[in-house]
C-alpha cells in the first residue's frame, strides 16, 4: 500500500477509528481543519510563534502539509502561507489542500508540489518555516535542512513539531515494529536527537530551544490531563475525579510518553 491507500483502509477499520480521529485523517476535510485549529496543539503553536515575534501576516512555509490542516489553519489566522506537499492525493495530499483552499475561499494560499529536498522556492523568502510530523520522513535529512535554510530569511525561524526521536538503531527498530501504520506502507522513520541537532547546525541554523515529549502540549496532545480524566472515569467511575488520583495518572502517562520508542520532540531554530 501507499500512504493514500493506507489511510483509505484504516478509515474503514473499527480498530483504527481513534487513530483516524486523533490524527485528523477523516474523510471530512473541513472537519479535520476545524478540529485542528480549535485544538490545544495549534493554539499553543500560535502562542509560541507570537512569543517568538513572528507577525500574523508573515510569509510562512508549511513543509509536508499533508491534508492541509495546518496550512489552512495558519491561512485563516492571517499568515501568508505556502503549502509544500508532494503527494497528489485528494484525501491526504496536494489535492486535499486544493479542495480546502476553494472551500475556505483562500486565493492567497500558495501550493507547491515537491519534497523539501527538491523545492525550487526562492532564497531568503520566508519569515518562518513550519514542519509538522514531517522532518523524520526526510529521505536526506542534511539536504532537507539545507534547502529549508536556503528559503528562510536571515533572522527567520524554523519550527519543526512532533518529530520522532530514538536513542539508537535498536530503539528505532522497536519503534517501527510498534508503529500502527508502518507495516502497511513502510514510510515511517526516526532519527536520534544528535542526528537532528547536527542537521540543524550543519545547515547553518542556531537551535533556540528543544521541547521534549512532555515539555509542551504541542508534543503530547491529545494525550493530556483531560485524557487521563476520561480514562479514569471510564475505568473507575465518578470517584476517579479525585485530584490526587488524576495527578498520579498524569505522572504515569508522562513517564510513558518520555520512554516510548520514537517519542515526540519539537525544535525551534533561527537562521
Amino acid at each position: 500500500m501507499n500512504w493514500h491507500e493506507t489511510i483509505e483502509f484504516i478509515r474503514k477499520e473499527p480498530s483504527f477509528q481513534r487513530l483516524v480521529w486523533e490524527a485528523y485523517l477523516s474523510a471530512d476535510l473541513k472537519l479535520n481543519v476545524e478540529r485542528f485549529k480549535d485544538g490545544e496543539e495549534f493554539k499553543e503553536t500560535l502562542r509560541l510563534i507570537s512569543s517568538l515575534n513572528i507577525s500574523k501576516n508573515a510569509k510562512l512555509l508549511d513543509v509536508g502539509a499533508g491534508n492541509g490542516i495546518s496550512a489552512i489553519a495558519f491561512a485563516l489566522a492571517g499568515y501568508q502561507v505556502t503549502a509544500l506537499e508532494p503527494d497528489e492525493s485528494e484525501t491526504i495530499g496536494h489535492g486535499a489542500i486544493a479542495k480546502l483552499k476553494e472551500a475556505y475561499t483562500l486565493p492567497g494560499l500558495n501550493m507547491e508540489a515537491s519534497f523539501a529536498e527538491d523545492m525550487a522556492l526562492p532564497d531568503n523568502y520566508f519569515d518562518m518555516v513550519y514542519a509538522r510530523q514531517c522532518m523524520h520522513h526526510a529521505s536526506d535529512l542534511q539536504q532537507f535542512m539545507k534547502n529549508i535554510y536556503r528559503v528562510t530569511k536571515p533572522g527567520g525561524l524554523l519550527l519543526t513539531v512532533r518529530d520522532h526521536v530514538v536513542s539508537d538503531e535498536a530503539d528505532k527498530r522497536t519503534f517501527l515494529v510498534k508503529h500502527p501504520l508502518h507495516k502497511f506502507y513502510g514510510g515511517e522513520n526516526a532519527f536520534t536527537l544528535d542526528e537532528y541537532k547536527y542537521a540543524f547546525i550543519s545547515a547553518g541554523f542556531k537551535i533556540k530551544e528543544v521541547l521534549g515529549p512532555v515539555s509542551s502540549v504541542i508534543n503530547y496532545a491529545p494525550a493530556g490531563v483531560e485524557r487521563v480524566k476520561t480514562v479514569l472515569r471510564q475505568k473507575f467511575g465518578p470517584w476517579a475525579a479525585n485530584p490526587l488520583f488524576i495527578n498520579l495518572g498524569w505522572q504515569m502517562l508522562k513517564y510513558k510518553l518520555n520512554t516510548l520508542p520514537g517519542k515526540l520532540y519539537t525544535f525551534i531554530a533561527e537562521k
